[in-house]
């Protein structure tokens, strides 16, 4: 009996030493973690159940492609992560004094998206209580218990994100319902963000290439928006997303293995005369527990799938819920796969060497 003690000894000792193989920043990627302070830059401790046992340090921010590589190519020459639904927050209160009772897509507040590198925003607007409010509704009309906030308030997080990185473009893709006239120039111009708008007059057609970044950037014309009405391109200047863009089918006829088709609005995905390509890729019915594993390998294979369905194209926006979950690099790695691809057709942009525009891979750190 008296060798139990000791035993139990032995087995703290080895249990302590497990847990403290890595803490305080030192984590790497799939170290495992008590907290996200044992994590190192860019990664955050999270549980995956359907993917890995415990907690795990998994990424949490996107790399930087414009500051890794360059900003001198055309804006569709990038890749951007993309939120969808990002207004739908969790933990968001209710602003119309009713409890709120319809689904959420992300965790964190735009700002936060913003901060961890998400540069494509799906916004919801819509015409409610005498304003535009972003809300997550049905039949084209925004009720008490599905808005969530004035369209307002999320827009002047966009201003002031775009205030503080003078080098930084964001993207702004509306399933748009307001039908107020100007309703949507007014809201933009109350949030301070017309000073930020790329003009439509200046977007290409017939599949030519877009401005480049750089020429954007000095320009200050960094917020790019496209409404789902396509009258509002004469009536408030403001792009028809489908005169521009191709999107695949969004929800679960979205997510068939193998299968890439368009939405119902969208031209085909091979049309080349749209030069930016958006791949979505979530569930209908947005269920966090999976969310880990669908944002993980299944949607790197999904983004080959479409690929091919758009005529050899690579992703300009992947949309996604709950961007933060996954196996490991998730999300972010997808988005560096599709930069690597299209700047230099590698499989990682951290393997591109800066300079380099087709095949000059080096191995990754």
């Amino acid at each position: 009996m008296a060798s139990l003690p000791c035993l139990l000894v032995v087995i703290l000792s080895l249990v302590y030493n497990v847990a403290a193989t890595c803490s305080n920043g030192t984590c790497k990627l799939l170290d495992e973690c008590s907290s996200d302070g044992d994590c190192g830059a860019g990664l955050y401790c999270f549980s995956c159940p359907l993917g890995f046992s415990g907690s795990r340090c998994v990424r949490s921010s996107v790399t930087d492609q414009f500051k890794l590589i360059n900003n001198s190519l055309p804006f569709n020459k990038y890749a951007f992560l993309t939120t969808h639904n990002s207004y739908a927050i969790d933990g968001e209160p209710s602003h119309t004094g009713v409890p709120r009772v319809t689904f959420t897509n992300q965790e964190d507040n735009v700002t936060q998206q913003l901060n961890n590198g998400v540069r494509g925003l799906m916004l919801d607007t819509y015409d409610f209580d005498g304003e535009v409010w972003l809300c997550h509704s049905f039949g084209g009309q925004c009720h008490d218990i599905t808005a969530f906030e004035p369209a307002l308030d999320t827009l002047k997080e966009i201003e002031g994100f775009l205030s503080a990185n003078p080098a930084e473009v964001v993207t702004l893709i509306l399933e748009d319902y307001v039908h107020t006239p100007n309703g949507l120039t007014k809201v933009f111009t109350d949030a301070g963000l017309m000073k930020y708008w790329f003009p439509l007059t200046s977007m290409p057609r017939n599949g030519a290439d877009w401005p480049l970044v750089s020429d954007m950037v000095a320009k200050n014309q960094r917020l790019l928006v496209f409404t789902s009405i396509r009258s509002k391109e004469q009536s408030e200047g403001i792009a028809y997303q489908w005169n521009f863009m191709v999107e695949n089918q969004y929800g679960d006829g979205g997510m068939k293995e193998g299968s890439c088709p368009n939405r119902a609005e969208s031209s085909p995905l091979d049309d080349k005369s749209k030069s930016l390509v958006l791949v979505n890729y979530f569930k209908t019915t947005p269920l966090k527990v999976l969310t880990c594993i669908d944002n993980s390998g299944q949607l790197i294979n999904m983004l080959q799938t479409c690929y091919g369905a758009a005529g050899n194209r690579w992703a300009n926006f992947v949309a996604v819920d709950y961007y933060k979950r996954s196996e490991g690099g998730g999300s972010f790695q997808a988005v560096d796969t599709l930069n690597g691809k299209l700047l230099c057709g590698c499989d990682d942009v951290h393997t591109c060497q800066p300079g380099s525009t087709s095949q000059a891979c080096s191995s990754p750190s």
